[in-house]
C-alpha cells in the first residue's frame, strides 16, 4: 500500500490501483454524510478533483493520484457514506483506476513514511 500527502491510500490490484482515504483523514473529517464519486469509464489526469466528500465538519475534494481511466466505483458509498468512518482503509475504497503509467507510484510514501508524515 502507498500513501499520498493528501491522505489517500493506493493499493495495486493486478493492473488496477484501488484508491481511498486513510483512517487519519476519516478521523479528521468526522462523520461522513455524502460521497460523490466519478463516473466509471471517465478519463482522469493526476491532480484532477474527482471525488467530493462531505462530513459534518467540512467538504473535501479527493484528487486523482495518477493519470488513467476510472474502471469501477464503490457504489456502496452512495447508500452508506458512513462506511468511510467505519472502514476507511478497507470496504470504503472510492474507485479503481487503470493507470496509463504506474511510474508515479514510486513517488508515494510507504506506510512507515506516512506514519512519520502524520506524526
Amino acid at each position: 500500500m502507498k500513501f499520498t500527502e493528501e491522505h489517500e491510500w493506493l493499493l495495486e490490484e493486478g493492473e488496477l490501483i484501488v484508491v481511498g482515504i486513510t483512517e487519519h483523514a476519516a478521523e479528521q473529517l468526522g462523520d461522513v454524510v455524502f460521497v460523490e464519486l466519478p463516473e466509471a469509464g471517465s478519463a482522469v489526469s493526476k491532480d484532477d478533483e474527482i471525488v467530493v466528500i462531505e462530513s459534518v465538519k467540512a467538504a473535501s475534494d479527493i484528487l486523482a493520484p495518477l493519470d488513467g481511466e476510472i474502471v469501477e466505483v464503490n457504489e456502496a458509498l452512495a447508500d452508506n457514506p458512513g462506511l468511510v468512518n467505519e472502514d476507511a482503509q478497507g470496504e470504503a475504497w472510492f474507485f479503481k483506476i487503470k493507470p496509463s503509467d504506474t511510474g508515479p507510484m514510486a513517488d508515494y510514501m510507504d506506510e512507515a513514511a506516512y506514519k512519520d508524515f502524520i506524526a
